[in-house]
């Protein structure tokens, strides 16, 4: 098999920086660490002991800080723990951080980051393809509260983010498939008849080369995604315009189940489900047809994830609106991204019966 080149997607703020994707990128760290005196490596266990030692080996001066696995861990005494231990150590502004692992180290190590000492800079590594194509890039950082997941965080942008795709490999099936929850995402954000970004087509054309992790194609497959976010962070790095928010397609209802099921769905399954109900809540507020729900049932199952909610005849709808009301969207009601005659737009308080049924689309309380 020839050799697969990495790629470069540039995220255009100031100061830019650069998604670095392809096999063994997490070699290229020192070049742009530089010569920090000090550089904290945050993971985890299982992830520390596969790739810490090839960022031990470019960077002389890095310590591993070890975080527990799991959403459980995405908490503020995660946070609390980590500073002091950097504070033990001597981590000081100008020193950085690589946050090495999946969604859970890019989100605890990056806001860790972002507050210690007012602001120390942070480099994503990204071990897992949810956050390769999503959570590692943009500067997102937050942990949860018991009353809801992401409700204390910060913008903090990284210095670069480091895609190593061979990382992908080590992925448990379920783990690896959360991930595509995030893809469908992307494939639905934009008009997928016209598809510009042309991952409908990859999907349709190269859907069992992605499931079966092929190198090449999974390596086309992050840059594209990658690019769509880095456009849209771009346009609107602090959320400020609402064009950000489209990255939220899906997630209302998502954030939502995971709450309510103490996170026993993987985020990227809890993403399909939630793509699935966001159509179905626009169909019934008839601002699409039965041909885009179609083609969002469609792209969702065929990467392997949940179309109902296991378990939703047991769910409580209020509970779940209740839980959505809390969503940093919202404005104190309800409030969701929608596909629309315009594209994807935000829609506040929609009809409860809208709700009820949409709800019910994707089984829940039927």
């Amino acid at each position: 098999m020839s050799a697969i080149a990495s790629r470069r997607v540039p995220v255009r703020l100031e100061p830019p920086y650069d998604i670095v994707v392809g096999p063994d990128v997490l070699r290229d760290a020192a070049a742009l660490i530089g010569d920090r005196r000090r550089v904290a490596v945050v993971s985890q266990a299982a992830i520390a002991d596969r790739y810490a030692e090839t960022l031990a080996n470019v960077l002389p001066t890095s310590e591993i800080f070890l975080i527990d696995d799991g959403e459980d861990a995405k908490n503020l005494a995660t946070v609390e723990s980590l500073a002091r231990r950097f504070a033990r150590w001597g981590l000081l502004r100008d020193d950085a951080v690589v946050a090495l692992g999946g969604g859970v180290v890019g989100d605890v190590a990056g806001f860790t980051a972002a507050s210690y000492h007012r602001g120390v800079d942070v480099l994503q590594a990204p071990t897992t393809l949810l956050a390769m194509v999503d959570a590692a890039i943009g500067g997102k950082t937050g942990v949860n509260l018991a009353e809801g997941k992401n409700l204390v965080g910060a913008f903090h942008q990284p210095i670069g983010v480091l895609a190593d795709t061979t990382t992908l490999a080590t992925l448990s099936e379920r783990e690896y498939r959360s991930g595509l929850g995030e893809v469908a995402k992307y494939a639905l954000m934009d008009d997928v008849v016209a598809d510009p970004s042309g991952i409908v087509d990859l999907l349709r054309l190269h859907g069992g080369a992605v499931l079966e992790r092929d190198p090449g194609v999974l390596a086309d497959l992050v840059t594209r995604c990658a690019t769509i976010k880095a456009d849209v962070v771009a346009s609107d790095p602090m959320e400020h315009t609402g064009i950000r928010a489209t990255l939220n397609y899906g997630h209302t209802l998502a954030h939502a189940l995971e709450t309510a099921g103490a996170y026993s769905l993987t985020h990227g399954e809890a993403v399909g489900i939630g793509l699935i109900f966001a159509s179905r809540l626009a169909e019934a507020l008839k601002r699409i047809g039965d041909d885009a729900v179609d083609r969002h049932r469609a792209i969702v199952a065929a990467l392997g994830l949940p179309i109902e909610v296991p378990g939703g005849v047991g769910l409580d709808a209020d509970t779940l609106v209740r839980l959505m009301q809390r969503d940093k969207k919202a404005r104190g009601g309800l409030t969701f991204v929608l596909a629309g005659p315009n594209g994807l737009e935000r829609v506040d308080d929609p009809p409860a019966s809208a709700v009820e049924r949409a709800l019910a689309a994707v089984g829940v309380g039927s």
